[in-house]
């Protein structure tokens, strides 16, 4: 369920939703809570600080139309109710990669 879902925030964030401020996002990862109504949706973006807080804002203020989009195509009984958390993975394995180049130099 949490794949479908996944896929289905992607589509809405890449092209129902026209804020620019989340040009640019990739959904990650999404974790449904055990009764399916809560869903943490994490994502990824690439720019510094205040690219990531931007996305943020565009996310949670995009978050009713992504809702309704999740809700028309995928048939559940509840629309999960939707946070997004930046999924700092990403950057986490450039800087161990950084660090292994460092010790093999």
């Amino acid at each position: 369920m949490g794949g479908q879902l996944r896929e289905e925030i992607s589509r809405a964030v890449q092209r129902i939703v026209k804020d620019p401020r989340i040009r640019g996002v990739t959904v990650t990862d999404v974790q449904l809570s055990s009764d399916l109504r809560y869903a943490r949706v994490y994502y990824s973006v690439i720019g510094e600080d205040q690219r990531r807080a931007d996305a943020q804002e565009g996310l949670q203020s995009a978050r009713g139309v992504i809702r309704r989009e999740v809700g028309r195509n995928l048939q559940l009984r509840y629309v999960p109710d939707i946070e997004f958390f930046f999924d700092d993975s990403l950057g986490n394995a450039e800087h161990i990669e950084s660090l292994l180049r460092r010790i093999r130099d």
